[in-house]
């Protein structure tokens, strides 16, 4: 992960020491002292948790420390999505104010003040530890963290996937060593991603919940909380610690027809868990409807401390002492499918609120809810209602807290988030110009059953209904043109099928039809680049004009593989430092700056070429040692350095990583046979043949069979 680098003179080295010697990190701070405990679960409906409801599971752990503290009936998160929650309970204010308001098109502005700042700026020890890329450092949520953990790595598995993750024991255990390190005060704040798409919790959770893997993530995680509640336990630190147990968002698991969250702003993805202690507490529930931006404010008064003037959400110590709680309305979007989609403008942006147990969604298609009554929100009112009434009320909100949002707030990020962001489920465009009118067309309520249906068409592909598959992809592509999934996933159907040609011709009518996709856009890209067909990536690179080419490297690092196939060295090399220069950690732009330095250095013999081929081949492996083509690429840099205990070493690490890789068993073959080691060499050379003997040229095959005989002769 990149990291910010800050470069001091050894003069401020010297008074950074000697302020440290002076001021220890247990220095006292002002209020009560007592350590912040932040407790954020990715991804967590309220009713997987016993305490809330026990209709799906058990857990044991999280009820344990609401039975200790306060649980708040309804909480709601201001946003469905990560990064915008995150910001709204760090900052205390909603993203009318902060601006950020999904997962990879914003950054959070260093001017605005955190909790961990706050907290830090009175003596606290900080230290957060996040379980996925979307709460990486380089979204601005570090700020005011002496300690930000978020070190989940960057490899790539065989289906191509990135592991932006990681398990809840590996966040757990990381936190708690950071904690036995600290004086008090600390604010340690720990968020668990595992909830989160895909399902796939660890043993023996697996098999206990092997029809519902969701509730078995949320088992998973519940006892990996354990872990910290034993450990306040045993050390005593019940006694001075406030802790607050929240998720950032629900999922939607079907219901009102949304798969996941992200879109709609239903309570089955907006309402949350929310769970207060500290010492002296008395146990209970509140029912009054609170929010994320509460949290922030909450704190201080518990802490006695004066809360920083730009909160905006409200104190909930007066409900946690049974006192009336005075609430104004809670606000909520969920914006990430309008900038998802904001270059070809078809999806519509969702606001709403929730004030006196109503609840209001501004959309072309508006619907009102009373939750008193129908907390599930199956009755539409918006038909019985005055709805110029709601309109103006959440204009007044929005003038109100949006005063202060700046455009420039709205900070396109490094686009090393979009690759990552792909792997969980966020695929973003970047922010936009201001609104248009949107129709019931452009409604998310209209959209995402085909945006569903595209998903679920490569979920049945994998399970062996392929034609039915491809035919729901065939059928949302000729309801809708500007569905952009439909057609990427489509084309990888056609090429698994075997259909190479129907697969380009599929992406190229999805690029057609979708100009400014930045999906498709890399799709097209990267079948062109199988297809080998490097002049075509390079004219359609250099012709079409996306937003992302200056933020996503695997764009460039396409353009730098056509141009080493080209010959074209120089030109490759600069495609492939720009996208190294957005992505540090992405291994196959080094691995693909091997092969062009390789591929120079066999035309001009120049030592410095092939050194920095094997450099970059070197550096590949060391972000992902997983990288089996990157290996096989050493290996080579290694025989044209003359090595070939190196080369063969190489060769074998790319075997052992992917058994079946052709080009590894090859080189091991012709140079065993060089060695005179016939019997490895006539392993590796059958292998080889058994495995590729329809896909090696004529010429090749023969030559290869040719050598079989031989060394069977010998």
């Amino acid at each position: 992960m990149k990291k910010r680098i800050v470069r001091v003179s050894f003069f401020a080295v010297f008074i950074l020491v000697f302020f440290c010697m002076a001021h220890p990190a247990g220095a006292k701070s002002k209020g009560k002292g007592w350590n912040v405990l932040l407790i954020t679960i990715d991804t967590l409906r309220t009713d997987r948790l016993s305490c809330y409801s026990r209709e799906h599971l058990e857990t044991p752990h999280i009820d344990s420390l609401a039975k200790r503290g306060i649980l708040f009936d309804y909480a709601f998160a201001h946003t469905p999505t990560t990064l915008p929650s995150h910001t709204n309970i760090l900052l205390g204010r909603t993203p009318l104010y902060h601006g950020v308001h999904d997962n990879s098109s914003f950054t959070v502005h260093e001017k605005y003040l955190t909790l961990a700042e706050f907290l830090k700026d009175i003596g606290y020890s900080t230290g957060a530890f996040v379980g996925a890329y979307p709460l990486d450092s380089t979204f601005g949520l570090d700020q005011g963290f002496s300690t930000y953990d978020d070190e989940y790595g960057s490899q790539l598995d065989r289906g191509d996937k990135y592991y932006v993750e990681r398990r809840a024991e590996e966040v757990v255990d990381r936190a708690l060593m950071w904690a036995k390190r600290q004086s008090s005060p600390w604010f340690m704040w720990v968020h668990v991603y595992d909830p989160h798409v895909p399902y796939e919790p660890p043993q023996p959770f697996k098999d206990r919940f092997k029809n519902d893997l969701y509730s078995g993530e949320v088992a998973y995680v519940d006892a990996e909380m354990g872990k910290i509640f034993d450990y306040l336990e045993s050390e005593n630190l019940y006694e001075d610690t406030l802790i607050v147990l929240t998720g950032d968002h629900g999922e939607g698991l079907w219901q009102h027809g949304e798969l996941t969250h992200g879109y709609f702003a239903y309570n089955t993805t907006i309402r949350i868990p929310l769970i207060f202690y500290f010492p002296g507490i008395e146990p209970g529930n509140v029912p009054d409807y609170v929010g994320h931006i509460d949290i922030f404010p909450t704190i201080c008064e518990v802490l006695n401390l004066k809360k920083p003037d730009v909160l905006t959400g409200v104190s909930l110590l007066p409900a946690i002492k049974g006192k009336k709680l005075e609430h104004g309305p809670i606000y909520f979007e969920s914006l990430y499918p309008y900038y998802e989609k904001i270059y070809n403008r078809e999806w519509a942006p969702l606001r709403g609120f929730i004030d006196n147990g109503e609840k209001y969604i501004e959309s072309p298609i508006p619907e009102v809810y009373d939750l008193k009554e129908d907390f599930d929100e199956k009755n539409n009112l918006a038909q019985e209602k005055e709805l110029d009434r709601y309109r103006k009320k959440l204009d007044d909100i929005r003038e109100k807290y949006s005063a202060e949002a700046k455009e420039d707030d709205q900070s396109p990020l490094n686009k090393e988030a979009l690759r990552k962001l792909k792997s969980l489920g966020y695929v973003s465009g970047s922010s936009g110009e201001g609104e248009k009118e949107f129709g019931p067309d452009e409604d998310i309520k209209s959209l995402l059953p085909l945006y569903d249906k595209s998903i679920v068409a490569k979920q049945i592909y994998l399970k062996g209904e392929k034609q039915k598959a491809i035919r729901m992809l065939q059928e949302v592509i000729t309801e809708r043109k500007d569905i952009g999934l439909a057609y990427s996933n489509l084309a990888v159907l056609y090429k698994e099928e075997g259909n190479f040609s129907g697969a380009l011709l599929v992406i190229e009518e999805g690029m057609k039809n979708n100009p400014t996709s930045h999906e498709v856009f890399s799709a097209y890209l990267n079948f062109l680049t199988e297809a080998g067909q490097g002049d075509k990536v390079i004219s359609v690179f250099n012709g079409i004009d996306i937003p992302q080419k200056d933020t996503d490297p695997e764009l460039w690092n396409f353009l730098g593989i056509a141009y080493t196939r080209k010959g074209d060295y120089r030109k490759a090399l600069e495609a492939l430092d720009k996208a190294a220069s957005i992505d540090s950690n992405f291994a196959a732009t080094y691995d693909n700056r091997g092969n062009a330095y390789l591929s120079s250095y066999l035309n001009t013999k120049n030592e410095q070429e092939l050194q920095k081929a094997i450099e970059n081949y070197k550096k590949a492996v060391e972000i992902n040692p997983e990288n089996a083509v990157a290996y096989n690429g050493l290996g080579a840099a290694y025989k044209q350095a003359g090595d070939m205990d190196k080369a063969i070493k190489a060769w074998e690490q790319s075997l052992s990583i992917d058994p079946e890789y052709g080009l590894p068993l090859y080189n091991l073959g012709y140079s065993h046979m060089n060695r005179g080691e016939n019997k490895k060499a006539l392993q590796y050379f059958s292998k080889y043949l058994d495995l590729f003997q329809n896909r090696i040229p004529a010429e090749r095959r023969n030559k290869i069979e040719q050598w079989i005989r031989q060394l069977e002769e010998k």
